[in-house]
C-alpha cells in the first residue's frame, strides 16, 4: 500500500504541473490532493469525495490481513466509489465491499478488485508510466476534457471516472483504447447532457 501512496504522490505532483488552475488544496491521509476549479463537481462535492476516500481507506484498513493479502485502492468521484487492486480471496474482496457500503454517502460501488496476488512493483511503475502517456496524448486532443475526469490505471487497465457528455466519453474511450500498453478501458462515468 505504501508503494502506491508514494507513486501516487509522485504522479500527482507531475500531473499537477499539467493540470492548470488549482483553487484549493485538501490534505488527506495519503498526502496532498488538489481540488480543481475546472472540475464539473462543485468544490463542496470535490471535498466530500476526498473526505469519503479517507473514511473508506480508514475503514477497510481495519480488515484483518488486508495489508498482507491485498493491495486495494479507493477512488471516489461524485459519491461513486471505484475499488481497484488485487486480493487473494473472494472473501476478502466481499469484505472490502461490505465495509465500503457502511460509509455514509456512498451512492454506488464499482468493485473492480481482481482475484489474485498483489501486482509487483514493476507493474505499478508501468502503470504510472502508462498514465503519463495517456495524459500526454489527452492533453493534445481538444475533444477530451482531461481536467473533468479521473483516470486510474491498474495493471494496464484504465478506469475513467467523471461526468462527461456522450461525445466526450466516446472520444476519451477511443483515445485511451489506442494508447500502446492499455489492455482494457473500463467506463465508470456519469453521462451528462
Amino acid at each position: 500500500m505504501y508503494k502506491k501512496i508514494a507513486l501516487t504522490v509522485i504522479l500527482g505532483v507531475g500531473v499537477s504541473q499539467l493540470s492548470g488552475c488549482v483553487s484549493a488544496v485538501a490534505v488527506g491521509a495519503a498526502g496532498t490532493a488538489a481540488v480543481s476549479n475546472s472540475d464539473r463537481r462543485t468544490l463542496g462535492t470535490q471535498i466530500d469525495d476526498k473526505t469519503m476516500t479517507a473514511r473508506i481507506n480508514t475503514a477497510i484498513n481495519k480488515i484483518p490481513n488486508l495489508e498482507k493479502d491485498a493491495d486495494i485502492s479507493v477512488h471516489v468521484y461524485n459519491s461513486q466509489v471505484l475499488l481497484t487492486g488485487q486480493a487473494v480471496s473472494q472473501v476478502l474482496i466481499s469484505e472490502v465491499t461490505r465495509v465500503t457500503q457502511t460509509v455514509n454517502q456512498v451512492s454506488k460501488i464499482h468493485n473492480q478488485i481482481r482475484l489474485g496476488a498483489p501486482i509487483p512493483a514493476g507493474s505499478t511503475i508501468n502503470d504510472v508510466w502508462l498514465s503519463t502517456k495517456i495524459r500526454t496524448v489527452m492533453s493534445t486532443d481538444s475533444r477530451v476534457p482531461m481536467l473533468k475526469m479521473d483516470l486510474i490505471v491498474e495493471d494496464s487497465e484504465v478506469f475513467i471516472m467523471g461526468q462527461l457528455t456522450k461525445q466526450e466519453a466516446t472520444a476519451t474511450v477511443e483515445l485511451v483504447r489506442n494508447v500502446d500498453g492499455v489492455t482494457k478501458v473500463i467506463r465508470v462515468m456519469e453521462l451528462i447532457d
